[in-house]
């Protein structure tokens, strides 16, 4: 269900408590679970979901009111959930956050790399500053979240997962090519590693939602969203629901014997469509 409205884009809060879910509500029991990027959109409903599942949560993200507001919605819910704000672009931030969640929780089982962002902008106009601005946080922050983990990992002798939240850019990503970069390089540096870090029972896959309606439409300028619906042959946009059930199923022992993937969130975008985050220019419209 996408809710639709001139403000309000996504799930509320109330609906994410109570959304259908296939998963046995103890699937994640005495689990312990980190979400970056946890205060609103996937974020929230991955964190969401998880806490509903049983599991322990320790969310992260920058801006302290959304952080605290989701702390105390998912604490309602009846989890175990500890909230920490960093910026995910220093590794030592990133380091010593998953040192904390080891002290508090006493293990981690799953981090989902989900902070991120970007700006719609024609490539042509990027500046030095945006460009840079959004590799160090899309592609080094989520690179210094996975060595962290894996290094809390090796050194317990635990095993571990990692999901990370990249995009459907297969066919390019004509207004955000800043995100495509990173993302990219996120899924191929998943790839590698997830071969490297076999030997020690770490799995590492990404999800790559397409064109899915969270509250970040709201920042999108009218003409690109309306791109959204038009860009996959379901003619509809998805939600950060079905965003959600794919990392809970890649985390779960349901894909324990899958590393190295993408889990691709899209109804069918690669194959199809032609999304335009700032608007189809008059060039590639019919």
């Amino acid at each position: 269900m996408a809710i639709e409205g001139a403000d309000h884009f996504g799930f509320t809060n109330e609906e994410l408590s109570r959304l259908e879910t296939v998963y046995r509500p103890d699937l994640f029991k005495g689990k312990v679970v980190v979400v970056t990027g946890a205060g609103s959109g996937f974020g929230l409903a991955i964190a969401t979901l998880f806490a509903r599942l049983g599991a322990a949560v320790a969310i992260t993200g920058r801006n302290e009111e959304r952080v605290g507001k989701a702390k105390a919605f998912l604490e309602a819910l009846g989890g175990s959930v500890s909230s920490h704000l960093f910026n995910i672009r220093d590794p030592e931030a990133d380091a010593a956050f998953v040192a904390d969640v080891w002290r508090e929780h006493g293990r981690l089982d799953v981090l989902i790399n989900n902070a991120g962002g970007q700006f719609p902008q024609a490539a042509i106009d990027f500046k030095p500053k945006g460009w840079n601005a959004v590799i160090d946080n899309n592609l080094n922050g989520t690179w210094y979240m996975m060595q962290a983990a894996a290094r809390g990992w090796i050194e317990h002798k635990s095993p571990g997962v990692i999901v990370n939240i990249v995009a459907d850019f297969w066919r390019g990503m004509p207004g955000i090519a800043h995100t495509a970069a990173a993302r990219a390089g996120v899924t191929y540096a998943s790839k590698t590693v997830a071969v490297e870090w076999a030997p020690d029972n770490i799995r590492v896959n990404c999800v790559a939602p397409g064109c899915l309606e969270t509250s970040g439409f709201a920042h999108y300028p009218p003409e690109g969203a309306a791109t959204y619906k038009e860009a996959n042959p379901m003619k509809r946009v998805g939600d950060a629901w079905d965003v959600a059930e794919a990392c809970v199923y890649l985390a779960a022992p349901s894909a324990k014997f899958i590393t190295g993937e993408v889990l691709t969130v899209d109804g069918g975008q690669q194959l199809w469509g032609d999304p335009w985050p700032t608007g189809r220019p008059p060039w590639f419209r019919l």
